[in-house]
């Protein structure tokens, strides 16, 4: 699951401006020098805290207000725009527009501070309905939190989420593998717009037939990579079953996790010696499973670059021909 969960991470973070990718930020993981900023590559690590956390909280905490307000102290934590009270709903009133624009020609103003917290009451009440059908739900769930905006910085990535969380709660996915950003980002002009809209002209059945061919999209597109990610490991499993060390198969499965290692992260994570974690890497090398990915010398990185081809590929926004 990690790499899908980092790359909705990486595609959230970019509707938002941050410019970091898949790669830098798997290769990061791995111990790799990468050239992005700091900033931006704590930002999307911190959408991956966000949703790790609200993932455990679920186990014993209902979807609702006080879980809403962790996820975003996690998500914000450290960040630009961390002094915007992580954790804490806004106090003051907020507005959405172009760079430089002011209340008054902002193009959308969300509810101001005394009306914040009836209008989150009534959002967590409906959150909490059973008689809708839970996508249809969820869909309206999500357009209503970015309509109340109720933080100063962070309302997009919150509200896409929990979107993943709910469907989690749900139980309508046994693992977060559904993940919107990829078609929100591909889409963004009609993302927006057809939540504008929704304010301008309760236009709900427009959003509603956009955000659900969303979920038929993604969910095509995630099961299509995690078939094809899956069968690479099989295949990979075979090509080293009959090595003398066991060490080239556990690192066949890490790879699964992350596509990106160092030999010093492989010696660790197996708890095995330098060389033999080298020799591992080795023997994938003349498989052709791991190519070195920096040309420097010392502290090497290696990445199963079939894995990130999958990866990095643009969603389909269209359905398969059947």
């Amino acid at each position: 699951m990690r790499p899908f969960v980092k790359r909705e991470a990486v595609l959230s973070s970019r509707i938002e401006g941050t410019q970091a990718t898949l790669g830098e930020l798997l290769a990061a993981d791995a111990g790799a020098a990468v050239a992005r900023s700091p900033e931006d590559l704590r930002e999307v690590a911190n959408y991956v805290a966000a949703l790790d956390h609200g993932l455990k909280r679920l186990k014993r905490l209902p979807l609702s207000l006080r879980l809403v307000k962790e996820i975003h102290a996690k998500l914000m934590q450290g960040v630009r725009g961390g002094v915007a009270t992580p954790g804490e709903f806004r106090r003051s009133q907020n507005w959405i527009g172009p760079a430089g624009c002011t209340l008054n020609n902002a193009s959308y103003v969300p509810p101001p501070p005394d009306e914040l917290m009836a209008c989150l009451g009534d959002w967590e009440k409906f959150l909490h309905d059973r008689s809708m059908p839970p996508l249809a739900q969820v869909a309206m769930l999500h357009y209503q939190f970015e309509a109340i905006h109720p933080f100063l910085d962070g309302n997009g990535r919150v509200g896409r989420l929990l979107i993943t969380l709910f469907v989690v709660e749900r139980g309508i996915l046994p693992t977060p593998l559904l993940y919107l950003s990829a078609f929100f980002e591909a889409t963004r002009r009609e993302y927006y717009d057809r939540l504008s809209a929704i304010t301008a002209k309760a236009a709900w059945a427009d959003w509603l037939e956009y955000f659900l061919n969303g979920v038929a999209r993604m969910s095509d597109d995630a099961l299509s990579r995690a078939e094809r990610i899956n069968g690479l490991i099989d295949k990979w499993r075979q090509s080293v079953a009959g090595a003398a060390s066991r060490t080239p198969s556990q690192l066949v499965e890490l790879l699964a996790e992350n596509p990106y290692w160092t030999i010093n992260k492989i010696a660790q994570r197996l708890d095995v010696a330098f060389t033999t974690a080298q020799r591992a890497v080795e023997k994938l090398e003349s498989l052709g499973i791991l190519k070195q990915a920096t040309d420097s010398q010392r502290g090497r990185v290696f990445c199963a670059t079939a894995i990130m081809d999958i990866l990095d590929e643009p969603p389909k926004l269209k359905p398969e021909p059947r």
